[in-house]
């Protein structure tokens, strides 16, 4: 960003998210003169960089959503937003995948006219063109330690959170026909339901009611997955509940009627809600 004019024969701009002052033409001062902190242009540059946090924070949030339901993303879409410094930093290095199921590659680049430039498992730069693109959500990725592996020797980082995220497969006929709940990490005490809640929303699950929740669309289908908490306004110590699905309906989802993508995202909730309980320490922990 170009540096701005200000009183007393000063310049600001921002430096990695904060305002900066110099000496007009000179070197950059470590810290904000006092008679800069309250300047309107200074108050300006503030404001503009709470915007630009939140706007890449909508970005990051966009781009996970697209991964975890899977859905196929109009390239020239893509190719609108990748000028964007935002929207560049939560897709690159996304893995994706165009016309072909079982091509995956990292995206590395998008030019004006909507050709992907992607990295495959093979490491050569390939260039696509389909109508959309997909990011798939991991656990329905062929070979995922490979992908994994590649990806280190590559030095990928993900703004979002696909290769590298927790995943779960549901066990084939580990429960009965009937089942529809979870209770593999149901029990995990907090010393209040309100941390229990706080902590669902830290991780960015919705609470609704006694529930935590969150919603995936799995091969077309929306399913939200709820882990219960406690009665919203209890105010004592509270424990997870049981893990189960709901179809857009609101009606219980069977466990093995549960798709690959919906189990994964459900555990992963339900998993890292338990793992901020308290823990008891003594002889009769």
């Amino acid at each position: 960003m170009a540096w701005l004019t200000a009183d007393e024969g000063y310049e600001i701009t921002l430096d990695e998210g904060r305002v900066v002052a110099r000496r007009a033409g000179g070197r950059q001062l470590k810290t904000l003169p006092k008679a800069l902190r309250d300047h309107p242009e200074v108050d300006r540059l503030r404001r503009l960089t709470e915007w630009l946090d939140r706007h890449a924070a909508a970005c990051v949030a966009q781009v996970d959503a697209w991964m975890v339901s899977s859905l196929p993303v109009p390239t020239g879409l893509v190719a609108r937003v990748w000028p964007d410094e935002a929207w560049q930093s939560a897709l690159r290095d996304m893995a994706v995948v165009g016309d072909d199921p079982d091509e995956v590659g990292f995206l590395r680049d998008v030019t004006a006219d909507g050709e992907l430039k992607v990295v495959d498992l093979d490491g050569e730069t390939v260039r696509l063109s389909p109508r959309t693109v997909t990011l798939p959500h991991p656990v329905l990725l062929p070979d995922l330690d490979d992908v994994r592996d590649f990806a280190a020797e590559l030095g990928i980082t993900q703004r979002v959170e696909q290769i590298h995220r927790a995943t779960w497969t549901r066990p084939a006929a580990a429960h009965p026909e009937t089942a529809t709940e979870v209770r593999d990490y149901a029990g995990g005490k907090f010393a209040s339901r309100f941390g229990l809640a706080a902590r669902a929303t830290s991780l960015g699950h919705r609470v609704s009611g006694g529930y935590a929740t969150c919603k995936v669309r799995d091969g077309g289908r929306a399913t939200e997955a709820s882990v219960w908490i406690g009665e919203p306004y209890w105010d004592g110590e509270s424990e997870t509940g049981a893990l189960g699905w709901h179809d857009d309906e609101g009606r219980a989802v069977r466990l093995n009627e549960v798709g690959p993508v919906a189990w994964s995202e459900g555990m992963r909730m339900a998993a890292a809600l338990y793992a901020g309980r308290t823990i008891e320490e003594g002889g009769d922990a």
